[in-house]
């Protein structure tokens, strides 16, 4: 709370300007100089009133001091991670407009006309493109260049409609009143794609700008874990999507489910020369039960996101929530599980009939087999639908 206070009386304190060039940094002391140079520059020779911003994420080389020297103001973040001290750059920063990038000389400073221009046009977010604009030879890996960097843009355009060529790139430009609004909270790698996802979901005016990437002036190896942060921005792009990590996995499961096993119900086929029998129809009705599941994940964490105010309300979401309340679930499942119960019996008084004995067991696997899916689903159902129920209540 102290640090929050501080980073606001700092604020209230400065004059407002119309840029702040914010730079997150971690022991940066090789290349923080030319990129402060280089920013200073930019602000000199297009006349614009702004600012240098350092966002010290705990740097041991003498970086901060290396910055005050130059003229650039610092901003100690003692929570570690390239999101936290973005976030904290972000709260400090005394201009309109924010452009921000890395502190390691891999973007250029001085060009940053095209971030300003769209900007002042009224564009609230930046983005510029690596891929338009030149990748130097050695200034992305190759696994980044040609899979890390394309797949997760594709993932983001494919899950949230971002028409963005490059989702991840480091420089970009923003309108400070329009990113606070977002609520970022992530501290990591992630929050690169978290700026662009919220933005995208709140439906700002986005834009991109070519943007060169050179090789940067470091000696030591960089921050960015390949693996690790391209996990990160993996796992939070399927987070921030129940309908792609939950729902659409779930409708397809529970289509090829239902088909395959109300087929094979009545008895074996063949395919091209293969056969289908009892064992597939159980691979089935399991699809059948996971898919039911993924749907039911994706009602309730979809509540969930809504309460939270991570994902803003979808008017086509509240009309199905307004057809599947509480009730429909319940009944519903209930319903379902009773079908469920009477297959079971009714499978019991056949092998009843027998004296217990030797039966068809093809013919009462299928019985059973659908029964005992019928009685699993009804009980998802239920539970889906006092848990969903719980999920929306209203926090005063």
């Amino acid at each position: 709370m102290t640090s929050q206070i501080s980073v606001v009386s700092e604020r209230a304190a400065l004059p407002e300007l119309e840029l702040t060039i914010l730079m997150p940094c971690l022991n940066e002391a090789e290349t923080l100089a030319t990129c402060i140079t280089k920013a200073q520059l930019f602000l000199s020779r297009a006349s614009v009133a702004g600012e240098i911003l350092i966002a010290d994420n705990g740097s041991t080389d003498g970086s901060p001091d290396i910055a005050r020297a130059l003229g650039a103001r610092v901003v100690d973040v003692p929570i570690r991670g390239y999101g936290a001290a973005l976030r904290a750059g972000i709260a400090a920063a005394s201009g309109r407009y924010i452009v921000m990038g890395d502190a390691d000389d891999s973007y250029d400073f001085e060009r940053l006309g095209a971030f300003l221009e769209r900007l002042r046009a009224g564009d609230d977010l930046v983005m510029g493109n690596r891929f338009k604009g030149g990748i130097e030879p050695g200034a992305m890996p190759f696994l980044h260049r040609y899979l890390g960097n394309p797949v997760l843009s594709w993932f983001g355009r494919l899950f949230f409609g971002a028409g963005l060529g490059d989702f991840h790139c480091g420089l970009r430009g923003f309108s400070k009143d329009a990113i606070a609004q977002l609520d970022l909270r992530t501290t990591g790698m992630e929050f690169a794609s978290e700026m662009v996802v919220r933005a995208t979901i709140v439906r700002l005016k986005i834009s991109e700008v070519p943007t060169i990437l050179s090789k940067d002036g470091r000696s030591r190896a960089p921050h960015l874990r390949t693996w690790r942060d391209g996990w990160r921005h993996l796992k939070f792009l399927l987070l921030y999507s129940p309908r792609w990590l939950f729902f659409y996995p779930g409708v397809l499961l529970v289509a090829a489910g239902t088909i395959l096993s109300s087929v094979l119900f009545f008895g074996p086929i063949r395919i091209g020369g293969i056969g289908f029998d009892i064992r597939t129809m159980l691979v089935a009705c399991t699809c059948l039960i996971v898919g039911i599941q993924g749907i039911c994940f994706a009602t309730i964490a979809r509540s969930f996101a809504e309460n939270l105010n991570l994902l803003p309300p979808s008017a086509r979401y509240g009309r199905v929530l307004e057809a599947c309340t509480l009730e429909f679930f319940v009944f519903g499942g209930a319903a379902i599980f009773v079908i469920g119960v009477a297959g079971l019996i009714t499978a019991v008084v056949q092998w009843g009939e027998a004296n217990f004995g030797p039966l068809d067991v093809s013919s009462l696997l299928r019985v059973v087999a659908l029964s005992t899916t019928a009685i699993t689903v009804g009980a998802q159902l239920v539970f889906t639908g006092f848990l969903s129920g719980l999920m929306s209540i209203k926090h005063s």
